[in-house]
């Protein structure tokens, strides 16, 4: 009787996800127009989203209730993209009229005449979908404000929630079937994010952004998430296509994905230093190896979260020291958040009262993570890498990896991030 009862509550959740989101329609006829949050600078803007066409609910019933759950997942499962929609943006002073794909996305890329004034650096885009009458609806994007300091783009999966990517029935469970209230935050983690976005100053604002290898279907639940965890909320932009069609019959490999969307960053906010932040279950370590390589002196500090232990990936983290360490970079294989945020601050990244701030969630989160030890390498004279060190200082340890620092060159504790943004 357990059995069926913990079955049904979790199908009672699988059918709350699919049954969101269902949004409330806008114009007549159960029309939507759902925008994601968007990012860009003071040059040009980017913002993502969907038109579609959804039925009314029929019939009344409790909200949550199984018949209104199932209710709701026939609605969006039979909910039409309007494809060839036509959607006009404006921002700016600017005006820009797009026309939604065959799956109802559309793609605004804007160029302001110039900025609306705002201190906090979300801006609002005005959205129209061209019906009868026409439907409205208000975008936001983040553009970096002149008191950021760098740029964060954080993994999520396994990076920021527990999803277990190392474990594929794990990370299927929890992507597909578990709700944001459900889904475990790395403790600490929200923490830490807080505190870079704050940055040391307190008030910088440094743009968050996040990226994730799941359908752009989970959106309203990584949202919630967020919110939920008090983790600042940046534009969740990164999320891939799913869409089938005879021509891409598989969605884009994660890895390519990822590496096009930090080098398009890197493009669009050149003047500013970039920390990387992802796990050692699957890709990060060899894209952002690939990043660093190619992109010398452009990124501060590169944060790996230690969630797999098969002996296989310590090759991978190793190529990734050795393009961090010709970099003159610094890499910090991370056991805990608090070693992150002990590594932050002493690059000038977070104020220093803000470990701390980390340490203690870390000690009263529902799953509280062990403190690990801080092992440390300096690999200035190893070049290009710290070579077998790095497989020397994880072996050995029988109660959980330590925290590994690896860098090239002496931390500057007094001038902040390499390579900031000057004031003003």
């Amino acid at each position: 009787m357990m059995k069926r009862g913990r079955w049904r509550r979790a199908a009672i959740r699988g059918l709350r996800m699919l049954a969101r989101p269902v949004r409330r329609a806008q114009g007549k006829d159960g029309l939507v127009l759902e925008p994601y949050r968007g990012y860009g600078s003071h040059a040009e803007i980017f913002l993502i989203g969907r038109a579609f066409r959804q039925s009314r609910p029929d019939g009344a019933g409790a909200e949550g209730s199984l018949p209104v759950l199932l209710r709701d997942v026939r609605r969006r499962i039979t909910r039409r993209p309007i494809r060839g929609a036509r959607i006009t943006a404006r921002f700016g002073g600017s005006e820009l009229q797009v026309t939604a794909d065959r799956d109802g996305y559309f793609r605004i890329h804007l160029r302001p005449h110039s900025i609306p004034p705002g201190d906090g650096g979300w801006h609002a885009v005005d959205l129209v979908l061209a019906a009868d009458p026409p439907v409205r609806a208000t975008g936001q994007v983040f553009i970096p404000p002149a008191r950021c300091r760098c740029v964060v783009i954080s993994d999520i999966d396994d990076t920021v929630m527990r999803t277990g990517v190392a474990n594929k029935l794990k990370m299927l469970w929890r992507l597909f079937v578990a709700d944001a209230a459900s889904r475990v935050a790395f403790p600490g983690a929200a923490a830490l994010y807080r505190a870079l976005h704050a940055g040391a100053a307190g008030n910088e604002s440094n743009p968050m952004l996040y990226v994730s290898r799941a359908p752009w279907g989970i959106y309203d639940m990584l949202t919630a998430f967020f919110r939920r965890h008090a983790i600042p909320e940046g534009p969740v932009m990164f999320l891939r296509e799913w869409g089938l069609s005879w021509r891409h019959p598989l969605p884009r490999r994660a890895e390519e994905h990822k590496r096009d969307l930090i080098v398009h960053m890197l493009r669009l906010y050149a003047d500013l230093p970039f920390v990387l932040i992802g796990d050692s279950g699957q890709h990060d370590p060899e894209v952002y190896a690939e990043i660093v390589a190619a992109h010398p002196g452009r990124v501060v500090a590169v944060y790996i979260r230690n969630v797999s232990y098969d002996a296989a990936r310590i090759a991978e983290i190793e190529r990734l020291a050795a393009s961090v360490t010709a970099a003159r970079s610094s890499l910090v294989l991370a056991a805990d958040s608090v070693a992150m945020a002990e590594h932050a601050a002493g690059l000038g990244l977070i104020a220093p009262e803000a470990v701390a701030a980390v340490a203690a969630e870390r000690r009263t989160a529902d799953t509280p993570e062990p403190a690990a030890e801080i092992r440390r390498i300096d690999a200035s004279t190893a070049e290009p890498a710290a070579g077998d060190r790095l497989r020397d200082a994880l072996d050995g340890v029988s109660d959980g990896p330590p925290n590994l620092v690896v860098e090239a060159q002496p931390r500057d504790r007094t001038n902040g991030a390499q390579g900031a943004r000057p004031p003003g």
